[in-house]
């Protein structure tokens, strides 16, 4: 459903996968899609500047309402003028619930059909999460997608504890869409239901009457095998809505990125390539690249001889190596430029082929190329 601030184009489904390229517009800028969103939990993206962001191509950014919530309070943040302000980030961001962070991080938390109640994993003080108290956080932030509180269930859960779960997320959701103020703030309801099929499949249905400018896909990527997820995500896509844009959560490896992308898949998101960058781990055409290995250490050679980002162009694997083993911040800096470079050059080249009519071929090559790595 399309409104003056947000309006999702779809400009080309391929026949054969169902890949899909389109713009969503939002108010802070379009968003061209498919799409890799660079997590900035606690409104940064761990070593990287918002400039370099920009040059590179970030669209859109995520931010956490959980960490956020913590520290330094949605109130200065709202004070501050917003989130977009507040990080001198003037293109869209996506806020999360929270809601996993919840049930990942706090000491305690307990589950009532009003909220969670949850200890801090900062002070071990006790709050409160209620939809409405979600939604009053996400209001405050000013980020242009916000996500409802949902109840994220494990893999492994028994289908009586995921059913309880998904419903307990509709129930929620609900009210996040009756608390949920103003049309400014795209709120995109998440369907759940654990690694079920009937339950997955319920819980679009439930979902479906909330969804006015997006659609998240919940509670993948959790450990899961991948081909239990792309099952899944097979049975979700013909019946997913096509005029607005589906959104996975959490995932972001690039082998990921393109089973999600030939899927119908429209954004993704993941700490993984700031996280793996931090550890000397580059993501490249030819595969992961882990310049902390001493066959590196005399190497002189790109990181990637494909790429024309900041790191390849100027530095080896070698000074790579260096930096990561001795503990300067400039490797993982270099390293994370790089990684989420790669990765908006893999979802532009994957748009391209849609747009193309190619897209079974890019695959094909990107496979090839992944395993002629190390």
């Amino acid at each position: 459903m399309n409104n003056e601030f947000f309006s999702f184009e779809l400009l080309k489904t391929d026949p054969e996968t169902g890949a899909r390229a389109g713009i969503f517009h939002t108010p802070h800028g379009d968003i061209e899609t498919p799409v890799y969103m660079p997590v900035g939990t606690q409104a940064t993206v761990k070593g990287v500047l918002p400039r370099d962001l920009e040059e590179i191509g970030s669209q859109i950014i995520l931010s956490n309402t959980y960490h956020l919530y913590m520290r330094p309070g949605d109130g200065l943040i709202k004070r501050a003028g917003g989130l977009h302000k507040f990080m001198n980030w003037n293109r869209p961001i996506l806020t999360d619930s929270g809601g996993f962070q919840v049930f990942s991080l706090a000491k305690l938390n307990k589950i009532t059909d009003e909220g969670v109640k949850f200890s801090s994993h900062v002070d071990g003080s006790y709050h409160f999460f209620t939809p409405e108290k979600v939604m009053e956080i996400e209001h405050n932030l000013g980020s242009d997608i916000i996500m409802p509180l949902d109840v994220c269930s494990e893999y492994g859960y028994t289908h009586d504890k995921a059913k309880d779960a998904m419903l307990q997320t509709e129930r929620w959701l609900k009210r996040c869409y009756e608390a949920h103020d103003g049309n400014t703030q795209a709120l995109f309801p998440i369907v759940q239901g654990n690694f079920y099929k009937d339950l997955r499949l319920e819980s679009l249905e439930r979902t479906m009457p909330y969804v006015r400018h997006g659609i998240a896909i919940g509670g993948l990527s959790v450990g899961e095998p991948k081909p239990l997820m792309y099952e899944l995500l097979d049975e979700l896509q013909p019946r997913l809505p096509t005029g607005v844009p589906r959104y996975l959560m959490g995932v972001g490896s690039p082998d990921c990125l393109v089973e999600g992308v030939l899927r119908g898949i429209d954004m993704f998101d993941c700490v993984l390539a700031t996280r793996v960058a931090r550890n000397g781990m580059g993501l490249t055409s030819r595969g992961k690249v882990v310049v902390r290995n001493g066959k590196y250490k005399e190497d002189f050679t790109p990181l990637d001889p494909e790429c024309d980002c900041y790191c390849c162009r100027n530095y080896t694997k070698a000074y790579l190596r260096h930096t990561v083993n001795v503990g300067e911040m400039m490797g993982g800096m270099l390293l994370s430029l790089h990684n989420i470079y790669y990765l908006h050059r893999l979802m532009r080249g994957l748009r391209e082929s849609i747009l193309g009519g190619y897209v079974r071929d890019f695959v094909k090559e990107f496979y090839e190329k992944q395993s002629a790595g190390e």
